[in-house]
């Protein structure tokens, strides 16, 4: 009887821990529902969650939890500008923390990576993650792109310190692309060898196409987009560097900007540009012309604190459909870093309304 008891004991107990432990790693939900643009108009992006600590990772564990295994130290985000997503898991650059921290969805962690030797970060503030889980981080107190294999081990450092500081790094095909401050141009390197293959634009300090101070690039369909802070627009070539388009000007209207930093570009090369100053993120078609903006100051999730950095992926969404207002189809996933504030990594949602929504509309109709 006495060993049959501390049996039952043992498995009531085992039952317990595994319902603190799921408890736990059950990500929150939010309740209110964020949109844009608001109402009447139709929905375009809806706010779905946001990360600023461990505990949004992996859950806020009970008190009985704390008690049978102990409380460990809240890991949390400081001050991030950069982010990539790749295969399940968020790269953060974290320009207070000297490092980065790592997401994994798929597992539920949160860690810190402060990698020493070849690979020392001082402050990383983009980075990229190519098709073969290569991870290239652009640090700009070291002045390097430095370069960590799949297993974020040191592989190489691109670039001469002495003469360059490296803004963002983005690998297209077989080139890895840099923006650099110093030399006031987007250099290419060669993804096999690490070496300097071309550089643009070749252009006087007078001319459309020159680069007064080149912050974020993102490459695709041929076409290289460089944000310009110091000429507050998005400055568009070829491969090639020849240039192509500007697009906004300095201004508070409507397609203007006051502080642009992150871009990147969606399948039917619809730009979005951050602006640190709006505190939002406007979004332009492939000519240029403003389509919509979301965000704004701060005031509650779904809003902007110094916004810095926006990454468009269309490979993760199963890890954020949960999020989906009903009635929403989930298009692709848009990230967005804030550099203040309690949320400092944002997920959005581009939507469309589902299938059966459609039909239904159309059969009323």
């Amino acid at each position: 009887m006495k060993y049959r008891n501390m049996i039952v004991w043992l498995s009531t107990f085992a039952l317990i821990l595994t319902g603190c432990f799921s408890k736990a790693t059950r990500p929150e939900v939010q309740d209110t529902l964020v949109i844009f643009p608001p109402p009447p108009d139709t929905t375009r992006i809806q706010f779905l969650t946001r990360f600023s600590s461990a505990l949004d990772v992996q859950g806020k564990p009970s008190g009985f939890k704390r008690y049978v295994i102990g409380s460990e130290e809240n890991k949390e985000i400081i001050k991030p500008y950069g982010v990539a997503i790749h295969d399940g898991k968020i790269y953060v650059c974290d320009t207070m923390l000297g490092g980065m921290e790592i997401i994994d969805l798929e597992k539920r962690t949160f860690n810190y990576f402060k990698p020493g030797g070849y690979g020392l970060l001082k402050k990383p503030i983009n980075c990229f993650v190519d098709s073969e889980g290569n991870l290239y981080v652009a640090d700009a107190k070291r002045r390097q792109v430095v370069v960590f294999g799949p297993d974020l081990k040191f592989k190489a450092s691109i670039g001469e310190p002495t003469n360059s500081k490296p803004t963002d790094v983005f690998v297209y095909g077989d080139y890895i692309f840099v923006t650099d401050l110093t030399s006031h141009q987007v250099e290419v390197y060669s993804k096999n060898t690490f070496e300097l293959v071309r550089t643009f634009p070749d252009a006087p300090a007078d001319s459309p196409a020159f680069l007064r101070q080149p912050t974020n690039l993102y490459v695709i369909e041929d076409r290289v987009y460089v944000s310009d802070f110091g000429a507050f627009n998005v400055k568009v070539y070829t491969l090639e560097g020849e240039f192509l388009q500007a697009v906004g000007s300095y201004g508070r209207g409507l397609g203007q900007f006051v502080r642009p930093k992150g871009i990147a570009v969606d399948r039917n090369l619809n730009l979005f540009v951050v602006d640190a100053g709006f505190e939002n993120v406007q979004i332009f078609d492939r000519n240029g012309r403003l389509l919509m903006f979301f965000g704004g100051d701060y005031k509650g999730p779904g809003y902007m604190w110094l916004p810095a950095k926006v990454v468009i992926d269309y490979d993760n969404l199963e890890y954020f459909k949960k999020y989906v207002h009903e009635g929403f189809d989930l298009k692709y996933l848009i990230f967005v870093t804030n550099q203040y504030g309690p949320d400092k990594i944002s997920v959005y949602g581009f939507v469309g309304p589902e299938r059966k929504v459609r039909e239904l509309t159309i059969k009323q109709n």
